[in-house]
């Protein structure tokens, strides 16, 4: 099976420009939960699940060349555009690593900070996972993690159904692939019962409209991924015609109100033993 079949979402050049938006408006938000947490000059951060890297370096520009950023991901597409951006940058504090979550892993050091976001929604098992961050964070090393809490809350005012039956879609498909995407109350949980005590638990969730930055976030996901289903043959051209329909008579209300999936920002520190 191709890596892009791995991926629920896709590992194609149009979901590497998505993600890339998708970081840039949610960087503010990042930014602070970063800081917040205590990643500062000379840290030693691990970010688990990097995907194309967007986090990484920025990461990379906060620790400094006393510390060191390091990435794990499994789609090699994303670590080769990850490699790139970080040469260009002439950054030589950040390395990434090809693994999968689901088997085993070397670390290269103990690390001081761990982020993840939006990742353990897609693991079938929270069992390695738990296992990797006890393994790579050192006694009282914190993790940070966002991830959906109540993704049904995505929905548009007025009512649109377009994008509540698109939302109810991907959480199908999401969960047939292996994934949970209300993943957040199974994880905080887990992450207690592997010797991780809760230091912040708080929902991120945001009313937008057209004109807000934050609207292209969930606007550039219903567009591509319907078009992209679309094609794949994973939906019919008359169900994404409906939805797009839909969709675009909210966005073109300046009036209108979307309220995004909800996120829950956890932050929990590795017991001392």
């Amino acid at each position: 099976m191709s890596e892009q079949h791995n991926y629920v979402l896709g590992t194609h050049d149009e979901e590497l420009e998505r993600l890339g938006l998708q970081h840039r408006v949610w960087k503010a938000t990042v930014l602070q939960a970063w800081a917040e947490a205590g990643i500062t000059e000379g840290s030693r951060v691990i970010d688990i699940g990097c995907g194309p890297g967007y986090a990484l370096l920025d990461l990379v520009e906060i620790v400094g060349p006393k510390g060191m950023v390091h990435g794990i991901e499994r789609s090699q597409k994303f670590l080769a555009f990850a490699r790139v951006q970080s040469e260009q940058r002439g950054l030589g504090h950040v390395s990434v690593q090809e693994a999968d979550l689901m088997g085993s892993i070397d670390f290269p050091a103990v690390f001081d900070f761990g982020w993840c976001r939006w990742v353990a929604c897609f693991l079938p098992d929270l069992a390695p996972l738990m296992s990797h961050l006890n393994k790579a964070l050192r006694p009282g090393g914190i993790m940070i993690f966002h991830e959906y809490v109540d993704y049904a809350t995505w929905q548009g005012i007025p009512k649109c159904p377009g994008i509540e039956r698109f939302a109810a879609e991907i959480m199908r498909r999401w969960r047939a692939s292996g994934g949970e995407p209300d993943i957040a109350p199974a994880l905080v949980p887990k992450l207690i019962d592997n010797g991780f005590e809760l230091v912040e638990a708080k929902p991120l969730v945001f009313a937008v409209q057209p004109r807000d930055f934050m609207w292209r976030w969930p606007s550039s996901f219903i567009k591509g991924h319907v078009r992209h289903m679309v094609e794949s043959g994973a939906a019919t051209q008359d169900w994404g015609d409906e939805i797009l329909q839909d969709f675009s008579r909210l966005e073109n209300s300046p009036d209108s109100i979307m309220i995004t999936p909800t996120v829950l920002q956890i932050v929990a520190r590795k017991t001392v033993k």
